[in-house]
């Protein structure tokens, strides 16, 4: 209950944002994994599977229910969102509309992106491929990240070209 009502306080538009109900069928399907039950289990992933194929028809988001998602996860605008079901993102990330989070090529179908703390990725970007991007990035629209990040850096460009980010001068 408290990952639902942290997640609610960060949707502007409550109960009504579509990103928030793509995020709580995720962690509806993510969490019966804990469950050693098979009888339990597998009603559970039925359940799921038809919940999140709702979600995807209704909404244009797939999340892969293994994948690991941290706390406050905001999916800023609904459509076209895809998440690989290995990929990790840490706490208080930001995605938007068009972004995918996947695999590149079809020979490793499990390698996928791992994502850090507090990132930023706009609308269109596309990481692809078993990357890391670091805490405190900022991904541009329509990127394509097909190399790791470092921690602090800015990824811009098809390709992307990653560029440091310049300390905040302080104020006198």
């Amino acid at each position: 209950m408290t990952k639902f009502l942290e997640d609610l306080r960060g949707y502007r538009e409550g109960l009504l944002a579509q990103g928030f109900w793509a995020l709580q069928v995720y962690r509806f399907g993510h969490a019966r994994f804990k469950v050693r039950s098979a009888l339990i289990r597998k009603p559970w992933g039925l359940l799921h599977l038809v919940l999140s194929k709702w979600i995807e028809l209704t909404c244009g988001i797939t999340i892969g229910a293994t994948a690991s998602i941290g706390r406050r996860f905001m999916i800023e605008h609904f459509g076209g969102i895809v998440i690989h079901g290995h990929a990790v993102i840490g706490d208080d990330c930001m995605i938007r509309h068009g972004v995918t989070v996947g695999n590149k090529i079809s020979d490793k179908p499990l390698d996928a992106p791992t994502i850090g703390s507090r990132v930023d990725i706009g609308a269109g970007a596309k990481l692809i491929g078993k990357i890391t991007i670091g805490d405190d990035c900022c991904i541009g629209a329509n990127a394509v990240v097909i190399t790791d990040v470092p921690s602090g850096s800015i990824a811009v460009g098809v390709p992307a070209v990653i560029k440091l980010r310049r300390p905040r001068q302080a104020s006198k």
